[in-house]
């Protein structure tokens, strides 16, 4: 089976400094009189990857259940080998239990400020150089004789997830059709919310020592899939390899394919990238309203969804249920919080589209505001009655453990369908190509960091003003992150990626 296409390359010259000319943009029309290029080999490539995000995913659903393993007094055969020297028992405050749950977010933070660099030295080789780590660090920690060991791992963990995560969107977007390419990037965020379920599901029958083994599976897969997989078309070019290129475009498409119209495409395209770039300065980049304004948008988005309590949720569910609910078992409730996430994130895909970005984030954080209200009066309500001293009787226990479980459901469903993926998705759609690069980093670098002093403080914020009071600020927070949208951010469905920042920089 063979391909012929014709491409017609139109490029617009601009005129940059010292009247020297630039080619600013490459339009492409390509018209196609055969069948199109096979599917399979990029799906493959993306089941690999999906190793990827599967561990991001497993590290993020592992705390939860792992931090209640640890802090709960279980009986020693769970952690002491037969001959009670190899796994020893080692016991933890809420101060330091906060610690192991936060450190992989400064990881992460790390991790985004170096993932471009370790991107340059190549996507294949990136995630080889961080998934073979990965999974010595989870079983480090499946035998870790203290908890500074945990420190180190967590931190460790945390960042090679985060270039993990940042490599395999790149790759995805750089080998994949444009058909199929919005379907491949899904399966990776399918493949997130999936972990997080199974990690779960396995803290229930789990202790965290023999969690963490087991989540060491998926990097190591991820690490024997790189194996097989070829470098993208679009680095090798940018490095001067077509030979390897063109190899590997075969690949990718079929081996009857005529791939040289394509690979001719992709040179053109990344000579008027750089042609681009070349005009930039550094005071041109900072104080350009294409840059800081969309940076405004994206971090504050990422601060009020990461300080409106998604982390204490993700990262303390066992543990805030054991607070509050009488006769449900905590971990149940806890793999429900993670079902009704991937059944959220399904539904984003279709609802980002169809009822566009500023719907949805308003419809967010209204929900996630009066379910943190709900939460922290029902948290409050407990805490009223223990002090008094009422005693309920145990034919009632439990009786009114849906309201903090339907709370929390809510919550989920608002945060996974409105502020979640969207605060990530206008990372991609506000920064022009030139900025990019830059921009995304700066939006990552801050979403993490923000995640890490929100995970570090919620045991403080518990300490000193309760649970209720907790979920009453997070709430607060969630009513000013509606504010933020109503009154900043804009809306972009339906917008090409070329004229949505001059229509904003105009607009505001």
């Amino acid at each position: 089976m063979s391909l012929n296409h014709r491409y017609y390359v139109t490029t617009v010259a601009d005129e940059g400094e010292n009247s020297f000319k630039m080619p600013r943009a490459s339009v492409v029309h390509m018209t196609s009189t055969a069948t199109r290029p096979q599917h399979m080999s990029q799906v493959l490539a993306t089941l690999a990857l999906s190793m990827g995000t599967l561990s991001s995913g497993l590290a993020k659903g592992y705390t939860s259940p792992a931090l209640d393993s640890i802090l709960d007094n279980q009986p020693p055969h769970l952690y002491q080998s037969s001959n009670n020297d190899t796994w020893s028992a080692f016991s933890v405050t809420q101060q330091e239990a906060s610690w192991v749950a936060s450190l992989s977010m400064l990881g992460a933070w790390f991790g985004a400020m170096i993932g471009d660099w370790v991107m340059r030295r190549g996507r294949r080789l990136a995630l080889r150089v961080t998934s073979l780590p990965l999974a010595v660090v989870w079983i480090l920690t499946g035998i870790a004789p203290c908890v500074e060991l945990v420190y180190v791992t967590s931190f460790i963990g945390g960042l090679c997830c985060s270039v993990i995560t940042m490599v395999a969107q790149v790759y995805i977007s750089e080998i994949s059709m444009p058909g199929i390419r919005g379907c491949l990037s899904a399966m990776l965020k399918v493949l997130g919310h999936v972990g997080v379920l199974l990690s779960y599901i396995a803290g229930t029958y789990l202790n965290w020592r023999q969690s963490a083994l087991l989540v060491a599976i998926a990097p190591s897969m991820l690490f024997l899939g790189t194996l097989f997989i070829p470098e993208t078309p679009s680095y090798l070019v940018l490095n001067g390899k077509d030979d390897e290129a063109a190899t590997s475009l075969q690949w990718l498409r079929g081996d009857h394919v005529d791939i040289r119209h394509e690979l001719q495409v992709i040179k053109t395209n990344i000579l008027a990238s750089r042609a681009k770039q070349y005009e930039l300065t550094f005071k041109n980049s900072v104080f350009t309203p294409r840059l800081y304004k969309p940076i405004a948008i994206t971090c504050g988005l990422m601060f009020f969804q990461r300080f409106s309590g998604a982390n204490a949720f993700n990262y303390y569910a066992v543990i805030i249920f054991r607070q509050t609910l009488g006769g449900m078992n905590p971990h149940g409730a806890t793999i429900a919080i993670g079902f009704v996430q991937l059944l959220a994130s399904l539904l984003s895909g279709f609802l980002i589209d169809i009822v566009g970005r500023l719907p949805l984030l308003i419809a967010s954080t209204v929900f996630m505001s009066l379910a943190l209200a709900g939460f922290g009066s029902y948290a409050y309500y407990m805490s009223q009655t223990q002090n008094l001293g009422y005693a309920p009787d145990s034919a009632v226990v439990g009786q009114h453990d849906w309201i903090p479980l339907l709370c929390v459901l809510v919550f989920t469903t608002a945060l996974a369908l409105g502020i979640s993926p969207i605060s990530w998705l206008l990372i991609g759609e506000l920064f022009p190509l030139e900025y990019r690069g830059l921009g995304s980093s700066i939006s990552t670098s801050f979403s993490y960091f923000c995640a890490f002093v929100g995970i570090k403080l919620f045991m403080d914020f518990q300490q000193t003003l309760g649970l209720h009071g907790a979920f009453w600020f997070y709430a607060a927070v969630a009513v000013c992150g509606l504010c933020f949208v109503v009154c900043c951010v804009p809306e972009t469905k339906g917008k090409q990626l070329d004229e949505m920042n001059p229509d904003y920089a105009q607009a505001r």
